[in-house]
């Protein structure tokens, strides 16, 4: 099936880390929406993510969406046992920051900041990158997260010594690790498949 390829020549695309919800805008035409089928609203999972132009570009391939976005609600929602949501989602912001992806930086520290109540905490990451000295617990998650960003073999057993010096325990390692490795997946699929646009507040 053939695509169109987009443009955003008017967009000013944000140069800065930031908490503020941005928007994203796709370079290759999304799913029509009203041509979702049921096996395109399994894949969405959420019926809500098709107002997004992101999961309605992801949509082309439903199946392949439908198990990214259950490992993703796994990984992040499913926290009965392992890490606080709060430090799943630092790991994620780390991630984000360390790829230079503004748009899932910005997410995912807002989500840091409302579940660890800790936003000027999460803003240092963002102001300073992963080299942000905040505490030991947080510095040991935002070392493990950058060194598999960097890449999957600069993480060894120093990082695993450090969380767990921390005090994190196996399970909550795992949950670092999980989230880490998920945003560098998505990470990239974001930077190769669109841009982000500044706040809502800005962007007329």
């Amino acid at each position: 099936m053939s695509q169109t390829t987009l443009a955003h020549p008017d967009n000013r695309e944000p140069v800065a880390f930031t908490q503020e919800e941005l928007g994203w805008l796709p370079w290759l035409e999304p799913f029509p929406a009203d041509q979702l089928t049921e096996r395109h609203w399994a894949g969405l999972v959420d019926a809500s993510r098709a107002k997004s132009p992101y999961f309605l570009l992801l949509a082309r391939d439903p199946d392949i969406l439908q198990a990214r976005t259950k490992t993703d609600k796994d990984i992040f929602y499913n926290t009965s046992n392992g890490l606080p949501r709060a430090e799943r989602e630092l790991a994620a912001a780390a991630t984000s920051r360390s790829n230079g992806c503004i748009f899932c930086a910005s997410v995912h520290a807002r989500f840091a900041s409302q579940y660890s109540k800790r936003k000027e905490d999460v803003q240092r990451l963002l102001d300073e990158g992963v080299e942000a000295d905040i505490d030991d617990r947080w510095n040991a998650i935002v070392n493990a997260s950058a060194a598999l960003t960097a890449t999957p073999p600069a993480f060894g057993e120093a990082h695993i010594q450090e969380l767990r010096a921390a005090g994190l325990d196996e399970l909550e390692i795992v949950d670092v690790i999980n989230g880490a490795a998920f945003f560098n997946w998505a990470n990239r699929l974001m930077l190769s498949l669109g841009e982000p646009t500044p706040p809502a507040r800005t962007n007329s």
